[in-house]
């Protein structure tokens, strides 16, 4: 009898994709499986046919060799296009199709490595607010937080004693019993001893057969100079203990670094904004920086526009784990002057009269840039 055409039996276009011949055999092998049609000899031959062509079409040089030579010239004699009775089940990406019909038949069970009776511990997180100095200059403390530990009686084990626990009689501590469904076998959790392979006869009194108790855990905790917001410390073992002798997890440290009302944060440099007058922005002078390890004097000179920074250098963030540091940006602001009395009033139109009679564009280069550029805007 002459077999059908692989696309057919699938149902797609011989320009299928890979996805789409994919979702074909999954819908067949779903619909036409034998544990869903017991003692029904067409569905089954049906579920083997499709099998056989999502075996040849799934795999790419199988495919471009039945498309050339089709099923007599092309399959008679082929290594790899043996009967789909032998071994076609572990070719062509059967794995996770049948891991899908696992899940839509056994409820997600499926088959794999035997689970191990010990398990690592749960990793922690511990969010960390710190100021802006604690993160420039680097930061110890201590901190306290809630975690599971090993009983301190038993020693773990959740009993009583050791002579308190015997194999799985349901498993025989394999910590996995087989489900036979037609022609598949699901090894899937031991119901009875939860897959650990023993179990507790007479629990332990204090962490009733937990094996694990909860406390609160106090550790001192270094945080680096030059820290951020976002980096996270890695302490390895301070986790929660394992179930069963597994190792511990790990306890993560989030930083969230505290805003500063002076200073902000650019990398490893620190900018910082410092209100000047028009006298001292006029005349040029000395004047008093904070920074993060005390005040220092800085001059501008006579003429700084606002908005002018100058760099103090060595006096940003320490580089994290490695060395040097960065730089401190002053960015000079200038105030004008509000609520001005009748002397200052008329001392500041003299100095406008004279602005006029000098006529010295030199004085205001900003000013006469801007009315240049309006000029041209206007007669192009």
């Amino acid at each position: 009898m002459a077999k059908q055409d692989y696309y057919e039996t699938l149902g797609v276009e011989r320009s299928a994709s890979e996805d789409e011949i994919k979702k074909a055999y999954r819908k067949q092998a779903l619909k036409y499986h034998p544990d869903r049609n017991p003692n029904d000899k067409e569905s089954e031959q049906k579920f083997r046919n499709a099998s056989e062509a999502y075996a040849v079409l799934s795999d790419k040089q199988k495919r471009a060799q039945y498309d050339q030579y089709g099923h007599v010239e092309g399959m008679e004699g082929m290594e790899g296009f043996g009967g789909f009775g032998q071994g076609g089940f572990n070719q062509g990406g059967f794995g996770d199709i049948f891991g899908d019909i696992f899940s839509e038949f056994f409820g997600g069970a499926r088959g794999g490595p035997r689970r191990s009776g010990a398990q690592r511990g749960a990793d922690l997180q511990y969010n960390m607010e710190i100021t802006f100095e604690q993160a420039v200059n680097g930061h110890a403390t201590e901190i306290t937080f809630p975690r599971l530990v090993s009983c301190d009686q038993c020693g773990g084990l959740g009993a009583k004693s050791s002579k308190d626990i015997e194999v799985c009689p349901t498993c025989h501590g394999t910590g996995q019993q087989r489900m036979q469904q037609g022609f598949f076998s699901v090894a899937t959790t031991c119901s009875r001893c939860g897959g650990v392979g023993k179990i507790v006869r007479t629990p332990c009194p204090k962490c009733r057969g937990e094996g694990r108790m909860r406390e609160q855990h106090k550790i001192r905790v270094t945080i680096p100079a030059g820290i951020d917001t976002g980096s996270r410390l890695k302490l390895s073992g301070e986790g929660e203990s394992g179930a069963n002798g597994g190792p511990p997890g790990d306890l993560y440290i989030a930083i969230s670094v505290q805003p500063h009302p002076f200073f902000h944060r650019e990398g490893n440099d620190i900018l910082c904004e410092v209100p000047v007058s028009i006298v001292q922005a006029a005349l040029g002078g000395e004047m008093v920086v904070p920074t993060l390890e005390g005040k220092v004097g800085m001059k501008i000179p006579a003429g700084t526009q606002s908005g002018r920074s100058f760099r103090i250098r060595d006096k940003g963030v320490p580089v994290l784990r490695g060395s040097g540091r960065g730089d401190l940006y002053v960015k000079v602001v200038v105030e004008v002057p509000t609520n001005l009395s009748d002397r200052q009033k008329q001392i500041l139109k003299e100095f406008a009269e004279l602005d006029v009679k000098t006529k010295n564009k030199k004085q205001y280069p900003l000013i006469e840039k801007f009315l240049e550029r309006v000029k041209e805007m206007f007669e192009s």
